[in-house]
């Protein structure tokens, strides 16, 4: 590691890998070499580490950090003042990302080389192998407990500036048993959903209880962004065989994978999955090629106009767009797909509403209401697409908590959406 931070210049840009794919042992010493250097940006996504250079307030003036998507370690940096986000849809991070700045070096991992000198980038390829051609320096870091992946993930030895021989566990994401409300929600999209679709689905408590709820399917497909726990169990259950999809038939495709040790195993040497760029994966116009595509992801509040917020409280920023959009539209696009936006009615206890009649002050509209379909809470199922202002807000209102519903018919008709 000494010697790889050596290549590090002020001035200088440094990308690295998504979630499990970021290089740890690097970032963990980056710190070190405050003393040498000045005005160093670093850009990651779903960050797994609490890195000194990222969250130390001693090294703010030394280090910017700009994310696609923010953690805890994030959003407690963030006051800081040298944490920014960076807005987009995940299609286009890279893209869009380059054409502002080329990476001066690229930082993450890898697998072990195979007998021809090849190595696998493992467990994403969101923007890694973008930016690794993009990139003046290459670094990775080999680890024996990278899982070799295949798709588009291939890159030789050659092509690799410095290797690292690291031996560190990948991140695993905590377990979050799905509570009753949670399964009654994915109880009520499982039943919308037929033998032969096509699913992605988000992060969280409830795409899993969907997943969970799907093991009685046939012929289900995946094309998703996030390959998680709940898949790898609909695979090996017999519910995903891709066998209906148009394209990709036969495989499972995403972008990245991350959940516990089982799906690392389960990708590892296994060319059923597939993990191609998310130019290509996320794209609306890539997604809607499989009939019957199904998106399932998570929301934060959503208003009576059907905007969506899944990234903020207000004006802090909790996470990201990641790919809410792409599979929104990609999903409307599909013939017979449905995209559903998922979440319990109430935080805090019950005392909040999730469904408002405005979005908070501050809060960013992820899903616009040109884009929302399908919303769903423990009390059912409101169809938004095509519908009017007037009967969006009393299909919401009908799946709002029932404590919240007179308040929000009330703000509804003060602002005269309905009689």
């Amino acid at each position: 590691v000494p010697e790889a931070l050596d290549l590090v210049q002020s001035g200088d840009y440094i990308v690295t890998g998504l979630g499990p794919a970021e290089g740890r042992a690097f970032l963990s010493e980056l710190h070190t070499i405050a003393d040498r250097v000045e005005n160093i940006m670093v850009s990651n996504c779903l960050s797994m580490g609490a890195y000194d250079f990222m969250v130390n307030p001693a090294y703010k003036n030394t280090f910017r950090t700009e994310s696609w998507f923010f953690t805890p370690a994030l959003r407690k940096a963030q006051p800081n003042g040298n944490v920014s986000f960076i807005y987009n849809h995940l299609h286009l991070s890279a893209y869009k990302r380059l054409c502002y700045r080329k990476p001066d070096i690229y930082v993450g991992i890898c697998s072990m080389p195979d007998k021809h000198g090849y190595v696998s980038l493992s467990v994403s390829n969101t923007y890694e192998k973008q930016m690794i051609q993009n990139a003046k320096t290459v670094i990775l870091e080999c680890n024996p407990n990278a899982p070799r992946t295949f798709g588009d993930v291939q890159i030789h030895s050659t092509d690799v500036d410095y290797m690292i021989q690291v031996d560190y566990p990948l991140p695993e994401l905590a377990d979050v048993e799905p509570n009753e409300k949670d399964r009654i929600i994915g109880k009520y999209i499982a039943d919308m959903i037929h033998d032969g679709d096509c699913i992605q689905l988000g992060i969280g408590a409830i795409p899993d209880a969907t997943g969970m709820a799907l093991k009685s399917k046939h012929d289900l497909g995946i094309h998703t962004e996030m390959f998680t726990d709940s898949m790898v169990e609909l695979i090996q259950c017999g519910a995903v065989n891709n066998s209906k999809k148009q394209i990709h038939r036969g495989k499972s495709v995403t972008t990245f994978a991350y959940g516990s040790q089982r799906i690392y195993d389960y990708i590892d040497d296994n060319p059923a999955i597939e993990l191609l760029p998310v130019e290509y994966v996320n794209n609306p116009e890539v997604i809607c090629k499989n009939d019957n595509m199904i998106s399932i992801n998570a929301a934060l509040e959503v208003d009576l106009w059907g905007q969506v917020c899944a990234e903020s409280v207000g004006t802090k920023h909790m996470s990201g767009s990641g790919g809410q959009i792409d599979y929104v539209r990609g999903a409307c696009q599909s013939k017979g797909g449905k995209s559903f936006i998922a979440f319990t009615s109430t935080a805090k206890g019950g005392t909040i509403s999730k469904i408002k009649p405005i979005l908070t002050p501050g809060a960013v509209c992820t899903t616009s209401k040109n884009d929302v379909d399908y919303i769903v809470t423990e009390y059912g199922i409101a169809h938004l697409r095509g519908e009017s202002l007037g009967e969006r807000a009393r299909q919401l209102i009908a799946i709002a908590h029932p404590d919240f519903r007179d308040e929000l018919r009330f703000e509804a008709k003060k602002r005269g959406i309905m009689i």
